[in-house]
């Protein structure tokens, strides 16, 4: 079942309470947070929305978050947290967003991709008879605001990290990158859409391995803001002995064993839209679709408009 955040903001003064009751309770699997990590995804968010504003004790002292305990917010021993600073983190910080563009529109952006794409493969290479593991991290795209469209293939929310050239994993480890490029589509529609995800597969050329997934967003995509729509879902697809295989959690997998010509695709999130994709300049999604981000079919489908090319 989903996991759900709910948050409420109330202004005071000169302060912010950040109040989670009702959130869902904690879960059997690895998507819990602990204190600390929700504690700093609420300002990790606020530092996104203020990047003005210098770090200091003083920068965070009007912010005050009530503890949520009881949800899954607030994990206790021996629950699992292994996605708490990688995934749950950011789906705090996207609630934070959410909240806080009702209040702040022209500062805030709709929900970034916000998920750090995770995905370990591990194996043998018989050629160079040792073994190795390999971990990618991923982009996505960010969400649309009020002046212009989200970015593509931006890093994650948490962070600035992204994967190393594809040159250098083929170089590395016995995969070839048979794909690698911007999901087109990806993009939650608005008056300013979001930003595009990054779509790859990858195939293994020999040995045999492993390959595990933490992703999130495989059910639901980033959200959209002030009437815009959500971003694509994470896509997750492994190609075993010819069969298509799509994880019981979608985008959350491990241990799934491999061999030589099995291939793995992955498709991250798009940004969510920003504003009424009904607004959107028509010169905007006619080079949309010049450029092949969106077919025409999506353009109507999305933007509720004839694209004029």
């Amino acid at each position: 079942e989903p996991l759900t955040i709910n948050l409420a903001v109330e202004k005071k003064g000169d302060s912010l309470t950040f109040d989670f009751a009702g959130s869902s309770k904690p879960c059997a699997g690895p998507m819990n947070s602990v204190l600390a990590t929700t504690l700093s995804s609420v300002y990790l968010a606020m530092r996104h929305i203020f990047p003005e504003v210098p770090i200091s004790a003083g920068a965070f002292e009007p912010l005050n978050v009530k503890r949520p305990e009881g949800t899954f917010l607030d994990a206790k021993y021996p629950r699992p947290v292994s996605g708490c600073a990688a995934e749950v983190s950011q789906r705090i910080a996207e609630a934070v967003f959410a909240a806080m563009v009702q209040a702040l529109p022209e500062k805030v952006t709709a929900a970034p991709a916000g998920s750090s794409g995770n995905f370990a493969l591990g194996g043998n290479d018989p050629t160079r008879g040792r073994d190795y593991v390999m971990y990618q991290i991923s982009g996505g795209g960010y969400g649309g605001n009020a002046g212009h469209d989200g970015l593509s293939n931006g890093c994650s929310t948490i962070g600035i990290s992204k994967s190393p050239p594809v040159e250098i994993m083929e170089q590395a480890f016995p995969v070839l990158y048979r794909h690698y490029a911007l999901r087109e589509g990806s993009g939650g529609a608005g008056k300013h859409r979001g930003g595009f995800g990054l779509a790859y597969e990858v195939e293994i050329l020999r040995g045999e391995a492993r390959a595990s997934f933490v992703m999130d967003h495989g059910r639901f995509g980033p959200q959209g803001a002030l009437g815009g729509r959500d971003g694509a879902p994470n896509s997750v697809t492994v190609f075993r002995g010819g069969e298509a295989h799509v994880p019981p959690h979608l985008s959350k997998e491990q241990d799934i064993a491999l061999k030589a010509g099995d291939r793995v695709r992955v498709g991250t999130p798009g940004g969510g839209g920003y504003g009424d994709p009904r607004e959107r300049d028509p010169k905007q999604i006619a080079e949309d679709v010049r450029l092949g981000y969106y077919t025409p079919k999506q353009v109507k489908e999305m933007f509720g408009v004839d694209p004029e090319v």
